[in-house]
């Protein structure tokens, strides 16, 4: 006789979720701020390398209305709706986490054009 495998709790696979999303969003951030790093040495195909990356996670945003899909997969094993109940990270910056890629994505590619321009 085979056992069934053991049920994953609501509370186990909500943490799956958000160490996923955690390091999904941890890579992307990482692409935001290395982008004027590269940009500012001239490293001009690894910073339009990134901007090429980035790009593709603001159309995922953008064609599930400016939410992580991560974030629906979490909501279905929690109630909770605080900003970073789908993730690892401060409230705050939960919170305020497009503002802030958001801004310095748009300077990083500006930079990455009058760079370019040079």
């Amino acid at each position: 006789m085979i056992d069934a495998p053991p049920r994953v709790t609501n509370a186990a696979a909500l943490r799956v979720v958000k160490l996923v999303h955690t390091i999904v969003w941890a890579l992307f951030a990482a692409c935001v701020v290395a982008l004027p790093y590269f940009a500012w040495q001239g490293r001009l195909r690894i910073a339009w390398i990134l901007v090429a990356i980035v790009t593709v996670e603001i159309a995922v945003l953008f064609a599930n209305r400016f939410r992580c899909p991560l974030t629906d997969v979490a909501a279905r094993y929690t109630d909770d709706r605080r900003p970073n109940f789908d993730i690892y990270l401060p409230a705050w910056l939960a919170r305020y986490n497009k503002q802030i890629f958001g801004t310095l994505f748009a300077a990083g590619v500006l930079l990455v054009l009058v760079r370019s321009q040079q």
